[in-house]
């Protein structure tokens, strides 16, 4: 079945292209979603002020994530996660965490755009691809290292305390009892 495009759908095409669908996709979902139409000569003039813009949209679209693709390339990301005396995680760090990561340091990447076979079960550092497009990868190193719970800074805290008693008692020049 052929179908005029009515709105960009990624993997299938842009504004204003005739693209060959199976009978069940269109009247299923791309006619009653208004995503596409018959391509008579009206309905491809009257698309054609729209492919044009989608067009620059596109490739506007590209250029963003050509330099997001050179700023993502060698850059470290750190995630804490709480681990083990192993250095095995209780949990995993996925492709949501790593997204999630990179866009808190300003990298506007998504959760799809994340490669990651399986995720993350121990303390590491593991090379995670980025792919932007089908054509523009990028390798970002995203570091898991253990996180601090409030029951070691206890310890920390303590283990502290006694060394700082005996340093007082140091400078007094009071006998010991």
């Amino acid at each position: 079945m052929k179908l005029l495009l009515c709105k960009n759908i990624d993997k299938l095409g842009i504004v204003g292209d005739i693209v060959e669908v199976s009978a069940g996709y269109g009247r299923n979902y791309l006619l009653p979603h208004g995503l596409a139409t018959e391509p008579t000569e009206v309905n491809i003039r009257k698309l054609a002020e729209a492919r044009r813009t989608a067009e620059l949209e596109r490739i506007h679209q590209r250029e963003q994530l050509e330099r997001l693709a050179e700023r993502l390339e060698d850059f470290e990301v750190t995630i804490r996660a709480r681990a083990n005396e192993e250095g095995v995680l209780y949990g995993s760090v996925g492709r949501r965490e790593i997204a999630a990561a990179l866009a808190d340091e300003g990298q506007p990447v998504t959760l799809e755009h994340v490669v990651l076979d399986t995720p993350i079960r121990h303390l590491d550092n593991v090379a995670v691809e980025i792919k932007l497009a089908d054509d523009l990868c990028s390798t970002v190193k995203v570091w898991v290292v253990r996180e601090k719970t409030g029951r070691e800074d206890e310890e920390e805290e303590t283990a502290e305390e006694p060394e700082a008693g005996k340093e007082a008692d140091a400078d007094d020049d009071r006998p010991v009892e």
